[in-house]
């Protein structure tokens, strides 16, 4: 992606995102290309697919977020790009994704797990930096509305047929952020949350000790990329409005900006969620008293992804543009 030279001379602006998943790659991708300084912080909560596997057999941090972001910022040849993504699809190692396995390997013979980011960061030649939200292991608990509480985040993300809302979502054991994390919240011009899962991928960020203060006491201003598609079990039928409620009940603050789409969806695209239960956030913050700016734009990615028959995880079929996505978020940042 080329960037006009019109912002070369600029003071950098200090962007730091939040979260993890498709929704994160998504956003550093686009990002990149801009002169910032460019920073995530990584949810490592993940318990479910290969990356679980790996977490509960060799006792490693979860890796699979990480990954994502590192190869989003990666600048690369394409050929180590691609190998980071390669996921196997037959054989013992069917399911696992090549990136998670060298991350695990290399926290194995590493002496910290900073030393982990610093290399793999040196091989993909990432332009911006990946900060795991806390170096210490601990699980994402959901209780429901009936008082059941479900503990481990894959345990969340598959309960689909629950007709029960999440009332709170916690870590067993509460852990402290990784100082590098709260560091970065408090120099960042802009917070940028989401896209992605609330509960399970965003929300277990700003749980971990330190977090949400952090980003209180930031004089950053927040974007917030409202998600295109309700999640089945986590968010059925929520509105924009109900996603806001718990965006300010977990980050403590208002986002400054939200960005939510009014883009077409592709039938075929609408009918995958239909199936699952799964339908378009409609947008309903014009009645509720939300003082930040609403950004209403087509931020639709219109090819349906597939993915890989040897992933066990359900991924969504939808995604941002993140050229659409990253044209929006320039143009705040840029003003």
């Amino acid at each position: 992606m080329t960037v006009s030279v019109k912002y070369q001379n600029r003071k950098k602006k200090v962007v730091t995102v939040i979260g993890g998943g498709t929704g994160t790659f998504v956003v550093l991708s686009g990002l990149k290309a801009y002169p910032l300084d460019l920073g995530v912080i990584v949810n490592v909560m993940d318990s479910g697919g290969s990356t679980g596997k790996l977490r509960d057999q060799l006792g490693v941090l979860p890796p699979g977020d990480l990954r994502q972001c590192l190869v989003a910022l990666s600048e690369a040849p394409n050929l180590w790009r691609k190998l980071f993504l390669y996921r196997f699809d037959a054989g013992d190692l069917k399911g696992y994704n090549f990136g998670n396995l060298f991350l695990t390997a290399l926290e194995k013979i590493s002496h910290s797990y900073p030393d982990v980011i610093k290399t793999a960061s040196f091989v993909l030649k990432i332009k911006g930096k990946v900060i795991p939200a806390t170096y210490k292991k601990t699980n994402l608990c959901a209780q429901y509305s009936d008082g059941e509480v479900l503990r481990r985040e894959h345990y969340i993300d598959e309960n689909i047929n629950t007709k029960k809302k999440i009332i709170r979502v916690f870590l067993e054991p509460k852990v402290k952020a990784n100082p590098d994390a709260l560091k970065r919240l408090e120099k960042s011009d802009y917070i940028i949350v989401g896209p992605g899962d609330l509960f399970t991928s965003i929300f277990p960020v700003v749980l971990v000790g330190g977090v949400k203060k952090a980003i209180g006491s930031s004089k950053a201003k927040i974007i917030y990329n409202m998600n295109l598609m309700t999640k089945v079990g986590q968010t059925t039928d929520y509105k924009a409005s109900d996603h806001l409620r718990e965006f300010k009940k977990y980050i403590g603050r208002e986002p400054n900006y939200v960005i939510i789409n009014n883009g077409r969806i592709p039938k075929g695209i609408l009918k995958w969620y239909q199936d699952n239960k799964e339908k378009p956030v409609s947008n309903d913050l014009a009645k509720t008293n939300f003082d930040g700016k609403i950004i209403v734009a087509d931020v639709v990615d219109d090819k349906q992804y597939r993915q890989s028959a040897s992933d066990s995880v359900k991924r969504s079929v939808l995604r941002h543009s993140s050229t659409k996505l990253t044209k929006i978020i320039t143009k705040i940042i840029y003003a």
